[in-house]
């Protein structure tokens, strides 16, 4: 029989990524995602529902995530159901959770104001497009018009928010 475990969700970092290490060198990051819905009761009024799930990255994607991501931050997380069960140590019961585990991080909000730039570099995509970072680096002007693809008819870069 076939199977599909595959997700994805919206939503808002309820605490900073906590990053660390694995004797083996892998990176992972975990942290909260708040995921929002709202709708009308019986009675026609507006109500939201709020839905906090646990989410762990790994590799780069822990370290871009821990990087620039914080509290508060929007995030699209594409990724997979993990349950874990364990045995509880102070009364012997059968544990288990589910949480998230992120293949793709995309980060859906721009830089934040009281988030320091880390090393003075502007990640891609905030604030200019991938062809103004590679005009400016290449000490080219950034007015410049950007190249065209297929005879004209798209940008290279435009500024796609997705």
């Amino acid at each position: 029989m076939p199977s599909l475990n595959k997700v994805f969700l919206a939503g808002n970092l309820t605490r900073d990524p906590e990053l660390r290490y694995t004797p083996g060198g892998k990176a992972v990051a975990q942290f909260g995602l708040a995921v929002n819905r709202k709708f009308k009761n019986r009675e026609g009024q507006l109500q939201d529902e709020v839905t906090f799930v646990d989410v762990e990255v790994w590799d780069r994607q822990a370290e871009t995530a821990s990087e620039f991501l914080s509290k508060g931050s929007p995030a699209l997380i594409e990724g997979r159901l993990k349950l874990d069960s364990w045995e509880s140590k102070q009364t012997g019961e059968r544990r288990s959770k589910l949480r998230v585990v992120g293949e793709r991080v995309q980060f859906l909000g721009g830089r934040r104001e009281g988030k320091p730039d880390s090393g003075g570099r502007r990640p891609q995509g905030q604030g200019r497009s991938r062809g103004q970072d590679q005009a400016a680096s290449q000490g080219q002007d950034e007015e410049a018009p950007q190249r065209q693809d297929h005879e004209g008819d798209f940008p290279v870069d435009d500024d796609i928010p997705f």
